[in-house]
Formats: structure tokens, sequence, C-alpha cells
């Protein structure tokens, strides 16, 4: 196993973790600062690993299987708490999980016809903007800020501000999502008469 792909399973390593300080946040409000700090280090993961494997020619196909899954297991984690504690809406979760679904069926189609896509810019400022979205989530939303600007600022404040992350959240998933399949509409061809 290489060093790449030791730090991509740090990250999956951490998603329990991550559960488990996100569900005792409920409890002791403090956890839930103990998840960010869990979160960003997961998140971090994916930046280190990455540079690792190109650096010193590390790629692998275990590592491009895993890495791409550490990173959407995680999100889609994060997600599917704040959907459980009634912050993030469940059709943007649905959202999210159809594009990651409809890019890795593209991608299956274009693997069974000789042809890798690659990830594209698009994707990779998705999963950036998603995680530090919801960084801003888990930071914000502990009961300190969370008084605080609701109190201080507006009574609303964390609605809007919960709506204004799954709304950027949403529309990068939309876009990279729409743009893979404009970009390798041709992988379709000879299917749709």
């Amino acid at each position: 196993m290489t060093t790449a792909t030791k730090i991509t399973f740090i990250r999956v390593l951490l998603l329990p973790v991550f559960l488990i300080c996100m569900y005792l946040a409920k409890v002791y409000p403090f956890m839930l600062y103990v998840s960010l700090g869990v979160f960003v280090i997961a998140s971090l993961t994916d930046l280190i690993d990455g540079k690792i494997a190109r650096k010193y020619h590390q790629e692998s196909d275990f590592g491009k299987f895993l890495d791409p899954l550490a990173d959407k297991v995680l999100v889609i984690a994060a997600m599917a708490m704040f959907c459980e504690w009634g912050i993030f809406p469940a059709w943007a979760l649905m959202i999210v999980l159809t594009r990651e679904f409809a890019v890795t069926g593209l991608r299956l189609i274009a693997v069974g016809k000789g042809r890798v896509i690659a990830a594209a810019w698009s994707g990779k400022m998705k999963t950036a903007l998603t995680m530090a979205g919801l960084c801003l989530m888990l930071f914000f939303n502990g009961e300190f800020f969370a008084d605080l600007l609701n109190t201080h600022i507006c009574p609303n404040f964390m609605t809007v501000f919960n709506w204004v992350i799954v709304g950027i959240i949403v529309a990068v998933t939309l876009y990279s999502g729409i743009e893979y399949f404009v970009k390798n509409r041709d992988v379709f061809e000879n299917e749709i008469t």
C-alpha cells in the first residue's frame, strides 16, 4: 500500500469518529467543534494524498477507487447528519446523491468503451466548495455561535445562513454534473436513437 493510499485510508477511518462525535454533539454541544476538527483533518487528507500520489508517482488503481469514495462518503455523512437535524433538506441531499450516481454511471459506460473520464475542474471545485460549506455549517451551528448570531444579528440568521450554504452546494453540484454530461455526451453515441 502506497503512502498516498494510507493517507486516504486515514480519511476512511475518521468517518466513524466523525459520526460518533456528531451524535454526541446533541448531548454535549462542544462535540460539534470536535466533529468540525475531525472533518477538517479528514478533508485535508484529500489534499495531501493527492499531492503525494502525483509528486511521488504513487497513483494506484486501489487509490483511484478509494480516494473519491472516501470523499463522497465523508461529505454525504455530514449532509445526512444535518438532514437528521433538520438543517439540510433531504431534496438537496438527493440532488447530490443523484449527481454522484449519474457521473459514476457515465464513467462506467466510458470505461466499457475503453475511455477514462478524468476528474474535471468543476468536480474538484464542487468537492472543495462542498467541504468548505459543510465546515462553515459545523462551525456556525454550534450552540455558542448560533445563539450569538441569532441574538445579536438577526433572529433567523442561522436559517438564512444554512440555506445559503445549501444553495451553493446544490448549484455547484448541478453545474458539475451537467458539465460532465455535456463534455462527454459522445459516450452515448449510437446508444440513443
